[in-house]
């Protein structure tokens, strides 16, 4: 789907390489307003981002627009998102749609859930720009680095999110990206998912939640059901079969519960770590996975 050769993690590790040379290891959060107009100014001269600024943006999170004229762009972010952690990963979004995909169309506006479209062109847009986001954001040398020797917990990804100036769902989904293990994050809203994404451990195991295809109720006696806001989160276990019904009976997983309340939205996060398992599921099986940054 990309315009280029390029790939969206190689891409933005060629960024993160530079930033790494100029400013050292503690460079982070990434001054991402800056770098989308250093960047693209030097890279692409005849055609840079000149302008980002907050637009109201009903229903979306952000945009990337070409002039008029076709020979600059703008990037414009919802003034109305409370999380910077947010904000920042938005504009990081529309970056790699400027570096990806530029040559395909003149305008992007962007919602969270752009990436479950129906459209797999769009869908695939969408996947590329978070990967990219993800991976400029939080390199993945420097995130293995912070969670080396460390159990999954909320603090280990309240850590995270402040290292890097993301949301808590931006830390956990990179979490799961590079988690050894069975780990599936989900979001729950009035008794119900609302998203799930499984790494591929668990994926291929088939611990995975279709919500785009059936709805699914979350277990009466599951933490997500229970957990009231704090600042720091609940962790407890549960029945896995609870959750995942083929799993065995007498295998408990365990579950970290945080409540994400903001401007115009609420979730409650979770994150589930299930023990190794030997079971592998037929590719014929498998639903496609769901995912959501």
């Amino acid at each position: 789907m990309t315009n280029m050769d390029n790939h969206p993690k190689a891409e933005a590790n060629r960024i993160s390489v530079l930033l790494r040379t100029v400013l050292g290891e503690e460079r982070f959060p990434v001054d991402i307003k800056n770098v989308i107009l250093e960047v693209s100014n030097n890279k692409f001269p005849k055609e840079p981002i000149v302008d980002i600024r907050p637009v109201p943006l009903d229903k979306f999170e952000g945009m990337l627009v070409k002039s008029p004229k076709g020979t600059k762009w703008m990037v414009g972010y919802n003034d109305q998102i409370a999380s910077e952690g947010r904000i920042r990963f938005t504009l990081a979004h529309e970056f790699g749609h400027y570096l990806l995909h530029r040559n395909l169309q003149s305008e992007f506006n962007c919602a969270t859930k752009d990436v479950m479209s129906t459209d797999l062109g769009d869908r695939l847009m969408e996947k590329e720009a978070d990967t990219f986001a993800s991976s400029l954001l939080m390199p993945l040398d420097d995130f293995r680095k912070q969670i080396e020797g460390c159990l999954i917990s909320i603090d280990l990804l309240k850590h995270c999110g402040d290292r890097y100036g993301v949301s808590l769902t931006a830390a956990a989904l990179k979490l799961r990206d590079v988690a050894v293990g069975r780990v599936i994050i989900v979001a729950a809203k009035d008794g119900f998912l609302d998203w799930a994404c499984s790494n591929q451990a668990a994926y291929k195991s088939g611990a995975y939640f279709a919500t785009t295809k059936e709805t699914i109720e979350v277990p009466v006696n599951s933490l997500l059901n229970t957990t009231i806001w704090s600042p720091d989160g609940k962790s407890g276990t549960i029945k896995a079969n609870a959750w995942l019904p083929k799993e065995p009976v007498h295998m408990e997983l365990v579950e970290h519960v945080f409540v994400v309340v903001g401007e115009g939205y609420s979730y409650t996060l979770g994150i589930l770590v299930l023990p190794d398992s030997e079971r592998q599921v037929g590719e014929d099986e498998l639903i496609e996975n769901d995912s959501i940054n």
